[in-house]
């Protein structure tokens, strides 16, 4: 799956899996990943990401996590970068178009919360 890097939270100790880093990003298809666990500092120099990095990498639905978005390395040692979308001033051009224009933008927050909240949808990875 190729994947843009949008999110890279602080590495956290877990006793499972040691330290890891969760992260979510936007897939090529515009819906939203979570891929956790990630052992980032343990990855290759070389494929170690950036944020509004393209990575290309399998990934496992994980059904350990109610949310639709949560997925896991299915290797993490096989993650590849695959270009970058630089910050161009203070415009973002490029960052927006590859974000705004494939994903849904919510504008209502009540209604951002019911869908979170509804155990259909469980939406917990949004743009507001």
């Amino acid at each position: 799956m190729k994947i843009l890097i949008t999110v890279k939270a602080y590495p956290a100790i877990s006793k499972k899996y040691g330290e890891t880093v969760c992260t979510a990003g936007i897939t090529e298809a515009g819906k939203w990943i979570r891929i956790y666990p990630l052992p980032f500092r343990q990855l290759d120099y070389n494929n170690r990401f950036k944020k509004y990095d393209w990575i290309e990498l399998d990934v496992i639905r994980n059904t350990s996590d109610f949310r639709p978005e949560s997925y896991r390395p299915a290797n993490v040692q096989q993650i590849k970068t695959a270009g970058h979308i630089d910050a161009d001033g203070d415009t973002w051009l490029h960052r927006r178009r590859a974000i705004l224009d494939c994903t849904r933008v919510y504008t209502n927050l009540s209604e951002l919360i019911a869908e979170a909240k509804d155990k259909t949808i469980c939406t917990s990875l949004a743009i507001f």
